[in-house]
């Protein structure tokens, strides 16, 4: 296991990202305060066996069906990740939301008027 890196007055990133986290910052937001890549803050919090608390949306069972071979792509990155593929699915939805990328991902040409 690696050294532990103190960072903003935490005794370590893990520890960081997790405070941040718990004051309601986005990926992008933690990743830029400590300056780490999203990739890492996801990691940190994952490896540190971290569980995000689920939204009011999931505590009401709202449901979104992906097309099988939308899910089978997603498997390999999840499998990087060591998440399964529905999580990954909603983190990928989450960050576009949370970071307002939606027209940046769609790139469509729709953008807020």
């Amino acid at each position: 296991m690696g050294k532990a890196i103190p960072t903003i007055g935490c005794p370590s990133r893990t520890a960081a990202v997790i405070m941040l986290r718990n004051q309601r910052y986005t990926t992008s937001q933690i990743a830029d305060r400590i300056g780490i890549e999203k990739k890492t803050v996801i990691a940190l919090e994952h490896s540190a066996g971290r569980q995000r608390q689920p939204r009011q949306s999931e505590q009401m069972g709202r449901t979104v069906v992906f097309p099988t071979d939308i899910l089978d792509a997603l498997k390999p990155h999840a499998e990087r990740r060591s998440l399964s593929v529905n999580a990954l699915a909603r983190l990928i939805v989450e960050t576009v939301a949370d970071d307002d990328m939606v027209d940046a991902v769609l790139d469509d040409g729709e953008t807020e008027q």
